[in-house]
């Protein structure tokens, strides 16, 4: 549980299936988590005739009902969930965007952030190019209605080889079905079978929900064309861009039964628990985790230091994201709506509570204050990722580097401000190993500073790229 981090957006895609929209439909409720401000669907009903689109403001289950999806006849479709950025209109900018070209109708769902965005914004607006959303799929829907060719396909690559940053792709026309990842692999996307068709989606979850079978990664810097029995491929760049994966998906945004370069993110997080409990060993009773995407990680710690796992605390399911509020103490009645300590089990006892990571610091005070207040006799604070110190520029809304606890301060001092016991962190080098590969492998900015797509910033220090961290 984070202070202010907002997951990616979840996008997924299915073509040739008779029941499209449906399936469609249940991959955005496996993809819930990574957004819930709003959802939508998008269905080719063919040739020659426009895109059908339903979306709207709220959760899966709310935007949609049976006659939705009985009205979204077709046999190819794309879907999206959105979490929205701090100033946006959620459903200004829920998607999938539909848009009519010279070449017909395009549905675009996109995860991630385009670093030269604004750029591109600005300038096709001084070019004549009008906007009716803040989002980047609107970005790419105008560079590729400019790019000047008859072929779609060959527009599309055109408008992705202008943008930078972090894009995972579903993107839909008539004729067929395109997915699309950048060149760094920032945002996950993976490819599957269904029935006689395809199916693309933000994380392999999706895929087992609608009863697909995954095939593998759709690649960093891979366009794939869906036309048929077979899918094309094709490079976005022609560059040798190293990949670098974001390695918080494996930490925080994934689901745990998804797996992401053929590594599931359950087990990998277990091991970053064991991670914990061999390189900050604490004298504990029992460990818990803050429900519900460091529960692997505190079942790893407890069997790795041989002491009891508990449900040190309990997560109401009923109730979606809460608003943020301006001040401690009604945030602090937020919490307590989210989560409550169960005293049987921690009262008297020194606890390891394992975390994924401390963003501003108020969730992580405010839970160490209920602890103690059920009577927790000790409180050790384990995080199984390092010190969050740089906002995330490629997708993920995090709070300007001011705002981090962990910019500018040491370890002892966070440890003070939210009231632990005792607080350590696991380094780059060990969560990369639990992944599967070096801290070069992935995209670490967020704790590092070192952006694999450089980015210019008011509020980061310093804002490099990869190789002048190097």
């Amino acid at each position: 549980m984070n202070d202010s981090l907002r997951e990616a957006c979840g996008v997924c895609g299915v073509w040739n299936h008779t029941h499209a929209s449906v399936l469609t439909y249940y991959a955005l409720y496996a993809l819930q988590h990574r957004g819930q401000e709003s959802a939508g669907i998008a269905v080719s009903r063919g040739q020659n005739r426009p895109l059908a689109l339903h979306r709207g403001v709220g959760l899966v289950a709310e935007v949609f009902d049976g006659a939705d999806l009985d009205r979204l006849q077709g046999e190819s479709a794309i879907g999206h969930v959105h979490y929205g950025r701090s100033g946006d209109s959620s459903m200004l900018n829920a998607q999938p965007l539909v848009v009519r070209l010279r070449s017909g109708s395009l549905g675009i769902s996109h995860n991630g952030n385009l670093i030269n965005g604004t750029e591109l914004r600005r300038q096709l607006e001084q070019s004549g190019s009008i906007f009716q959303t803040t989002s980047d799929a609107e970005v790419l829907a105008h560079l590729t209605a400019r790019a000047g060719r008859e072929d779609i396909e060959t527009n599309l690559l055109a408008a992705l080889r202008q943008v930078r940053g972090a894009y995972a792709l579903a993107i839909l026309t008539p004729e067929a079905m395109f997915a699309a990842r950048d060149p760094h692999g920032l945002r996950p996307l993976s490819l599957g079978r269904v029935g006689d068709g395809w199916m693309v989606a933000s994380e392999t979850c999706a895929l087992d929900t609608a009863g697909a079978e995954f095939v593998r990664d759709v690649e960093p810097g891979e366009f794939v064309r869906i036309d048929g029995e077979d899918v094309h491929s094709s490079r976005i760049s022609n560059s040798d861009v190293r990949p670098a994966p974001c390695v918080f998906e494996y930490i925080y945004f994934a689901r745990p039964d998804s797996n992401l370069a053929g590594r599931n993110v359950h087990q990998v997080r277990k091991r970053l628990g064991e991670y914990l409990a061999q390189d900050h060993p604490v004298v504990a009773d029992v460990a818990s985790g803050v429900p519900d995407s460091s529960i692997s990680a505190a079942t790893g710690y407890a069997e790795a230091a041989d002491i009891p796992y508990e449900m040190g605390l309990v997560r109401n399911r009923y109730i979606g994201r809460t608003f943020i509020q301006p001040e401690d103490r009604l945030r602090q009645l937020g919490v307590n709506l989210k989560l409550n300590p169960l005293d049987m089990v921690i009262r008297d006892a020194r606890v390891v509570l394992v975390d994924d990571s401390i963003v501003r610091g108020t969730t992580s005070r405010i839970l160490v204050q209920l602890l103690r207040e059920a009577g927790a006799r000790e409180i050790h604070l384990r995080i199984s990722s390092p010190p969050y110190r740089y906002p995330c520029r490629y997708g993920i809304d995090t709070s300007s580097r001011g705002d981090l606890i962990a910019a500018g301060r040491t370890v002892d001092e966070i440890e003070q401000l939210v009231g632990a016991d005792s607080l350590r962190y696991l380094s780059e080098d060990r969560i990369a190993e639990a992944a599967g590969g070096s801290r070069d492998d992935f995209c670490t900015a967020c704790f590092s500073g070192c952006y694999p797509v450089s980015v210019a910033g008011d509020d980061a220090d310093p804002h490099r790229g990869r190789d002048e961290c190097e």
